[in-house]
């Protein structure tokens, strides 16, 4: 068994039993039956997870609850943003710099309450590129983190700056010889994200109080606009689905040899 493959099937076991959570495929069963295991659960290995995101605010408002259920079972959580939101700090007289100290400020914020480390590319808001360059410095810097799983942008995002940092974050996995398990997360599905079709649920119910913070701890987004009517409606529908009263959704990008084979098949 390769690296890769013993990495994912850690993490599905980990979802289930560790996490306690819900890590379902539609095939998979329900809920109850899923959480029943917890109790005889063996201890797992402590994971490194990287969560990546093309702006601050992206990967806690996509996945800030799952985030904080990894840290609060004492594995590794990092934030990498690809930019510091230089376009974009709730006022248009602000320069780039000004922007950038603002958002840097609220992303630290952020990462403290989900017990993150904050780390930063050196892409600009708006003018992000996809390019050779931009690949090995990508690569490089998810590989020094040396995760164990990675969730990243849906590719189908309408910001550009989201699908440069899902198509980034795919190729790093590519020349890395998958070497990493790779999820990708929503944000704002029917807004922003299209096409989002779930392998895999986690129940954030317990911790949706502190994602909320971290959420509203970006204030240059206004978040309380967009929270009730967008983000909060998003984790009751993916709770609904998955059976629970929260949850937030992700795919499972698998491996060649994973992608084709169907439950209940030899």
């Amino acid at each position: 068994m390769n690296k890769a493959e013993s990495n994912r099937r850690n993490f599905l076991k980990f979802s289930t039993l560790a996490l306690g959570g819900l890590s379902l495929s539609p095939l998979n069963g329900s809920a109850s039956e899923t959480s029943n295991l917890t109790t005889s659960a063996p201890e797992e290995k402590k994971l490194n997870i990287l969560c990546i995101g093309a702006h601050p605010g992206d990967p806690e408002f996509g996945c800030g609850g799952t985030m904080a259920r990894y840290s609060d079972e004492g594995h590794q959580v990092s934030f990498l943003y690809l930019t510091r939101g230089e376009a974009w700090a709730g006022d248009p007289t602000l320069s780039f710099d000004q922007a950038a100290k603002i958002r840097t400020k609220e992303a630290e914020a952020s990462c403290k309450i989900l017990n993150a480390k904050a780390l930063f590319a050196s892409q600009i808001d708006d003018h992000t590129e996809l390019n050779k360059k931009r690949v090995e410095e990508m690569t490089n810097l998810i590989l020094s983190v040396n995760p164990d799983l990675v969730f990243t942008q849906w590719p189908l995002d309408s910001h550009m700056d989201h699908q440069v940092t899902a198509c980034l974050t795919y190729t790093a996995w590519i020349k890395s010889e998958q070497k990493f398990d790779l999820y990708y997360y929503e944000v704002d599905t029917g807004s922003e994200t299209v096409g989002f079709t779930p392998t895999d649920y986690v129940d954030i119910t317990d911790v949706r109080d502190r994602k909320k913070a971290a959420m509203f701890a970006h204030q240059s987004q206004g978040p309380e606009k967009i929270y009730d009517t967008d983000f909060k409606a998003m984790e009751d529908f993916r709770g609904l689905e998955a059976g629970v009263k929260a949850a937030e959704a992700f795919v499972h990008f698998k491996t060649k040899t994973k992608r084709a084979t169907i439950q209940g098949l030899k």
